[in-house]
């Protein structure tokens, strides 16, 4: 008699090859393996062929970089959507497409569960788990992880007994995932965030010391406030990420040592590495201050931390982030024009940017001969805005001969 089916996402690492044959055996499924490209620098048809031999039924292996960065990576920053002001959510942007495709995938098998391999502490179970809550409210979802209380040397012996390939080299202290727009790094040395992390911890970027001793310089063209071009050429977004991540690594840009807020309730220290992400965040921020209001870009603040906190917090197939959406569409489609960015021993300044739509006027800002603002204008703006401060200091502050208090201080009367 035929089992049911579970699509398990599937990474070919121990957790994951384990997972196979005890699903199996605790549920009684026939296990089908998933494993997604999201530009993570693995040969994805080799996983699948692992899943195989590990007694998956079937193995379904796709590259959906394109699909990634084209639907999640670019609206993200489109939105301005750092983590707490620093963390450009590269794992957390890529958890709900692999839920997403995996809800498709069991559609497609028939199958009636859904399996992962994050832990009971961890912000990945929360991604994982809405996503597959909103899109398939009727599939069962299995994470063993959360179940079994197993030790390394465990699933060593139990990979062992089941003829499981356990590649032999020594584990790494740290926990890491990556996909093309960042790599994250915890546990082991990181986890007292008084230490700095080793350079062991980093991959892509170069120590300070390491780095070139002159500066380079790239232009980055946007257009809706996507990033279409490097140094003048067109490019597709996988190869520009790809080549953002290679040139600023090596001037050791996109470094991020974060102590953050985690959704279930920690403080949890990560060392991120980022370099396109830094370096396109800090672009895209600075053509906005050319191509934005005033009004636009204080509230576009406000839409970036929510923005950044919904992907965090795993909520990205919601109302809610349709209607900011909304928002960031229509306040991207004048952020058009290239930012001229300077690399140097860690840090991306950018030092030039310009715009066919730029709010900025030389005229008008210039010092110089040629200035056009209206001097003369100045003395009535002065007046009408200070003057609801004018009047409430005549009949309140300064009342009666009152002395002007500085907010903090205290009083003349506080201090007898």
């Amino acid at each position: 008699m035929a089992r049911d089916r579970v699509i398990l996402a599937y990474s070919g690492g121990l957790d994951t090859s384990v997972m196979v044959p005890w699903i199996g055996e605790k549920y009684n499924l026939d296990v089908v393996t998933f494993t997604c490209d999201l530009g993570q620098g693995e040969d994805i048809e080799k996983i699948k062929q692992k899943a195989l031999k590990t007694g998956a039924v079937d193995a379904v292996a796709l590259d959906a970089r394109n699909l990634f960065v084209d639907l999640f990576v670019w609206p993200a920053l489109m939105a301005g959507a750092l983590y707490e002001g620093k963390y450009p959510l590269a794992t957390a942007l890529g958890r709900p497409l692999i839920a997403k495709l995996m809800v498709d995938v069991a559609r497609e098998k028939g199958a009636k569960a859904v399996a992962h391999g994050c832990t009971g502490k961890g912000n990945d179970q929360v991604r994982f788990d809405c996503t597959f809550q909103t899109l398939a409210p009727d599939l069962q979802i299995i994470a063993p992880v959360r179940e079994w209380k197993w030790t390394r040397d465990e699933e060593i012996k139990y990979a062992a007994k089941n003829n499981i390939q356990v590649e032999a080299k020594a584990e790494s202290p740290y926990s890491v995932d990556q996909n093309i727009f960042g790599r994250s790094v915890e546990a082991g040395l990181l986890e007292d965030p008084w230490d700095e992390p080793p350079e062991e911890a980093y991959q892509w970027t170069n120590a300070a010391a390491k780095c070139p001793n002159d500066p380079e310089y790239i232009e980055i063209e946007f257009e809706h406030g996507r990033p279409i071009g490097l140094n003048g050429t067109k490019m597709d977004a996988v190869p520009l990420l790809e080549k953002l991540n290679q040139i600023g690594g090596k001037h050791g840009v996109g470094r991020i040592d974060h102590v953050e807020n985690r959704l279930v309730g920690i403080k949890s220290r990560e060392v991120y590495e980022a370099p396109a992400a830094v370096i396109l965040h800090e672009a895209h921020r600075e053509l906005e201050s050319l191509c934005l209001s005033r009004q636009a870009m204080r509230f576009k603040t406000l839409v970036s931390q929510e923005y950044a906190d919904l992907i965090y917090n795993g909520l990205w197939f919601s109302a809610f982030h349709q209607d900011l959406f909304q928002f960031v569409l229509s306040n991207q489609r004048f952020v058009k024009g290239i930012a001229r960015v300077k690399l140097l021993k860690g840090r991306a300044a950018v030092v030039g940017r310009k715009s066919e739509y730029s709010l900025y006027s030389k005229k008008l800002a210039t010092y110089e001969t040629g200035d056009m603002f209206d001097h003369d204008a100045a003395k009535g703006f002065i007046r009408l805005h200070g003057l609801s401060q004018q009047t409430q200091a005549q009949r309140q502050l300064l009342k009666d001969g009152r002395g002007f208090d500085l907010p903090g201080l205290l009083s003349s009367d506080d201090k007898k």
